[in-house]
């Protein structure tokens, strides 16, 4: 049972306890990995492409005609020939206002639902299994902001 989001299990009411229970550790090493080389979307919401664009002191608009695409009917951050984010130039540019979906990486379900899938992220990865603990609040806390970030 993936219990990322929920604290009950409903057969028995017992604590659902993932198999993170005990918390992550994860320390960004700014490598970049995450932001360049693979192909890939980082998806943004309208108050992302708002901030970011105030952020960088250009209007919405020039932002959207310079930075985003379409992709599936979903707007992603721009990404060049090589697969390397718009936004990274020896560094993310925007990191102070960066994406959710940067700022909750590696906390997606997608990579905690199960143990091996965490451990394959290590090869992509530097910073998992190293620095700072994660409990398991912080850990959910981060799940849901990614999994709601285009909510309402």
């Amino acid at each position: 049972m993936d219990c990322s989001e929920q604290t009950k299990d409903k057969e028995d009411g017992a604590d659902c306890k993932p198999w993170y229970k005990k918390g992550l550790q994860f320390e960004c090493q700014q490598c970049g990995k995450c932001c360049r080389g693979e192909p890939g979307v980082v998806w943004v919401n309208d108050k992302e492409i708002k901030d970011i664009s105030r952020f960088l002191g250009i209007t919405q608009e020039m932002f959207a005609k310079k930075y985003l695409r379409n992709v599936y009917g979903r707007i992603s951050l721009v990404e060049y020939g090589n697969g390397d984010c718009v936004m990274y130039n020896n560094g993310c540019v925007i990191y102070e206002v960066r994406p959710c979906q940067c700022r909750t990486f590696p906390f997606w379900s997608s990579n905690i639902k199960e143990k091996n899938e965490w451990e394959k992220l290590k090869g992509q990865c530097a910073g998992i299994d190293k620095g700072r603990l994660h409990n398991l609040k912080t850990i959910r806390k981060n799940l849901i902001m990614y999994e709601n970030r285009f909510a309402g």
